[in-house]
């Protein structure tokens, strides 16, 4: 037992001395996953697509292939809300697809789904933003924004301590 503490105790190192692809090893590293901008420069295959949004009106925006569509609307300043930062731990970025474009995404994951479940003005063909990747199925096509979501968070939920 004690040459096992031992080794252990000779084993580590000060966090600033592993090198940068070994911090928090299995962890995200918070602040560069999530806060990224997506650099294109005009050799960057770019899809339009069009956001319905809640007032009715249409957002025609023009985004580089494997982005987000949660991504695609914080880079065109539509109203979309990604309260989890794309963890899959809320359901704010919930949008509407037509069906061709439903179908064309592949199934949801069941976490997902357990996810949509909890959304507000829930369709068959309710999808979140954060886990549909823009690439030709969207191309001229539609994402509507329901009428409306929650974020438990701030929408009148006060979390009690454990």
């Amino acid at each position: 037992m004690m040459a096992t503490f031992r080794s252990l105790r000779g084993a580590s190192r000060p966090l600033a001395a592993l090198s940068w692809n070994q911090r928090g090893a299995g962890l995200p590293l918070l602040g560069t996953r999530w806060h990224k901008t997506v650099a294109a420069d005009d050799s960057t295959e770019k899809i339009s697509f069009h956001f319905k949004l809640r007032d009715g009106s249409r957002k025609t925006v023009s985004v580089p292939l494997g982005v987000t569509v949660l991504e695609a609307a914080h880079m065109n300043e539509v109203d979309l809300e990604g309260a989890c930062e794309a963890s899959l731990a809320c359901s704010t970025c919930h949008v509407i697809l037509n069906e061709d474009t439903y179908e064309s995404c592949g199934e949801p994951t069941e976490k997902e789904e357990d996810l949509l479940d909890l959304a507000p003005c829930l369709t068959p063909t309710s999808r979140l933003a954060c886990q549909v990747v823009v690439d030709e199925k969207l191309k001229d096509h539609t994402v509507t924004l329901p009428a409306m979501t929650l974020n438990f968070y701030v929408d009148g939920h006060v979390p009690t301590p454990h």
